[in-house]
């Protein structure tokens, strides 16, 4: 047995620096470098420091990003068992002329956006490339301290906004794909008052750290993750920022592990090698109790805005329900109640 993550394999990348000033946004590179400092902690996460890259400030241009996601998939590649991650932290926009999503990384220029920002286009293509059976993307963009949103300094056609509902579906495409924003639509990603770190990535460490495992796990799942992301970053937006700020969660249909546990919560007892093969039960029955209570937040936020519900949220809605709907049907074909 390994004391080691071992085929864990992450791209951190936090934005920072841009070449126009007004741009940058410094909280950033404290989320990537807290981030990495959590997933090499041989007490905690225990992935091995060469399996992570980490990208900030002037080192996050376009050519680098997609040279980071081409290392992940030479590592998958070469390692049937790999977990990846992709974190990005940083500005994002959305073109409403071509209904295209774009990532603000370093050498972007405000001025041609379309052709110098990462389009999340061409990220998705290189995400496709890594042939991982699981693969963890987490986007913490548009962050509303720091955001140039003063009136012209968008191009036309351009708005701040967290990623769509679209880019997340392409980006999920594959076996064993999660995607996790820091929030939805039109809202905003948070900073903790204190400027240590945004207040998703602040929580997403604290997961990380056994906060929404229980004594004697020894790792950390995407559905402990989702719990603790789900319920900590709207009470800290609303209390500390009186903010709305809502995670958004597109997993997968089978858990599985994210990092190891060997401290926080987590005893350690046993650390397999590799993920169990988990049994149609197993996958099932927590997959719709996520659904479930998914789908119940969003009826909690269709309900609040009354009949004027907006068409990005009744999307998601209907979207939802019907995988409750397949997850119940398999449920019960599979004879589990």
């Amino acid at each position: 047995m390994s004391n080691q993550f071992e085929h864990g394999y992450a791209l951190l990348i936090g934005v920072g620096r841009t070449t126009e000033p007004k741009w940058s946004l410094p909280v950033t590179v404290k989320d990537v470098q807290a981030l990495k400092t959590v997933l090499t902690d041989a007490n905690l996460c225990a992935y091995d420091s060469a399996n992570i890259r980490l990208l900030q400030n002037e080192q996050t241009t376009r050519s680098a990003i997609i040279a980071g996601l081409t290392w992940l998939q030479e590592k998958a590649a070469s390692d049937r068992n790999a977990t990846i991650v992709v974190y990005y932290s940083g500005h994002g926009c959305f073109d409403l002329a071509s209904q295209c999503y774009y990532l603000l990384q370093h050498d972007f220029k405000s001025s041609d956006i379309a052709n110098t920002a990462l389009s999340a286009a061409e990220f998705t293509q290189a995400l496709r490339q890594i042939p991982a059976k699981r693969l963890w993307v987490v986007i913490d963009s548009c962050h509303a301290e720091g955001m140039a949103t003063s009136k012209g300094e968008l191009p036309a056609d351009f708005i701040a906004t967290a990623l769509p509902k679209g880019v997340i579906d392409d980006l999920k495409q594959g076996e064993g794909r999660a995607v996790f924003t820091s929030s939805r639509g039109n809202q905003s990603s948070w900073i903790r008052p204190d400027k240590t770190m945004s207040l998703y990535t602040y929580h997403l460490i604290e997961a990380l750290q056994g906060a929404a495992n229980k004594p004697g796990d020894t790792t950390v799942m995407l559905s402990n993750l989702i719990n603790h992301l789900g319920k900590t970053v709207p009470e800290s937006a609303r209390t500390l920022c009186r903010k709305e700020q809502t995670p958004f969660f597109d997993t997968a249909m089978e858990d599985f592990p994210i990092a190891m546990l060997r401290g926080g919560k987590g005893l350690v007892k046993f650390i397999p090698d590799s993920p169990k093969i988990m049994t149609d039960q197993e996958v099932v029955t927590p997959a719709l109790a996520r659904a479930k209570r998914a789908l119940a937040i969003l009826e909690e936020q269709a309900a609040s805005y009354g009949i004027r519900i907006p068409v990005d949220l009744q999307i998601e809605l209907e979207e939802k329900r019907r995988q409750v709907i397949e997850l119940e049907s398999r449920h019960q074909t599979t004879g589990l109640d």
